[in-house]
């Protein structure tokens, strides 16, 4: 048996390294939960020229960096990748599995689950450690009208994918020291289907609405689809992003990338501005980290403007519109 002792596996998916935290912010929760079951915290990655990664992983609570580094692990490629991962745990006996919920991890992890025999939570919101020590994995269910709470108590490994933004991440360590095992390219590695002939990242004009300092959220408050567009006026001014609830999306005032709640995307900006959201717990249980909330609402008794550190009670396409005319003004002067 080659598990000496139980240990938490974040996988590193370090393509877009300085735009894609969401390593780094499942290093964080792995290290606040495994002196529950007495664990030891190590991140895993596969690719070419990892150094830089794997010192970064470590800098951020990696214990310990599992690494197989090798030229034909450049480009991703989800058969492989799913090869190795599959057998480093069942070689290394890992107690919990995260993931980042992301494009590669929604089709990475399940197929790793699938090969292990185990099950996966999608698209989590949180976890814990109870007092059996089981993660309780908790992710929206029945269209985000409900969370649901879901353990593992016999398949292992546990495994889940979380939604970037739902944990913040450590702050960069530059006295952290870690162990890093190498791991090889086995010989028999199955030949893939497809051949990668070359990749190349689109560029991202603006920045990520998880990674954005100020949010611009607006409700059906705002009166209709034009009165809407006043926020990403707003959100340019103040160099923010707009987020949006899901009557918002329903009515297709905004695309539904711009969903904040349960659903959604999982924010925690410094300063978050709520324009005409009554506050259903599908939204606001996915704005609880943000430092500072504004609330703007006719309705003064609206549950959001009890969640907001400022609450002002106006015609929320009114007051977006007197702030959007002052903010000229100030940029002209």
């Amino acid at each position: 048996m080659n598990k000496a002792k139980s240990s938490i596996w974040v996988f590193g998916d370090y393509r877009n390294y300085f735009q894609n935290r969401v390593t780094l912010q499942l290093l964080a929760r792995a290290r606040e939960m495994a002196p529950r079951i007495g664990a030891e915290v190590c991140a895993v990655i596969f690719g070419h020229d990892l150094d830089e990664y794997v010192g970064e992983y470590i800098a951020h609570g990696a214990e310990k960096v599992y690494a197989l580094d090798h030229p034909d692990m450049a480009e991703y490629r989800v058969g492989p990748y799913v090869t190795l991962m599959t057998a480093a745990v069942r070689k290394y006996e890992p107690e919990i599995i995260l993931v980042g919920a992301t494009d590669f991890g929604r089709e990475f992890a399940p197929r790793v689950a699938k090969r292990l025999r185990t099950g996966l939570t999608a698209d989590c919101i949180g976890l814990e450690i109870n007092d059996d020590g089981l993660m309780v994995q908790t992710a929206p269910s029945f269209g985000g009208n409900l969370l649901a709470d879901i353990v593992t108590p016999e398949a292992r490994p546990q495994m889940a994918t979380v939604r970037p933004g739902t944990f913040q991440e450590l702050p960069h360590d530059y006295e952290a020291s870690g162990e890093v095992i190498r791991l090889p390219l086995p010989d028999d590695l199955p030949r893939p289907r497809v051949r990668l002939i070359s990749a190349e990242r689109l560029p991202q004009r603006e920045q990520r609405l998880e990674d954005a300092k100020i949010v611009i959220c607006g409700g059906r408050g705002m009166g209709s689809k034009t009165k809407f567009k006043k926020l990403f006026e707003l959100a340019r001014l103040t160099d923010g992003e707009v987020g949006a609830t899901r009557p918002v999306v329903h009515s297709r005032w905004s695309d539904p990338d711009t969903l904040i709640g349960q659903a959604g995307r999982h924010v925690s900006p410094q300063i978050l501005f709520s324009f005409g959201i009554s506050g259903a717990i599908q939204h606001t249980a996915a704005i609880n980290d943000a430092d500072f909330i504004i609330a703007v609402n006719k309705n003064p008794n609206a549950a959001m403007m009890k969640l907001a550190d400022l609450a002002i009670v106006a015609d929320a396409n009114q007051f977006c519109s007197a702030l959007i005319r002052a903010l000229k003004a100030r940029i002209r002067d």
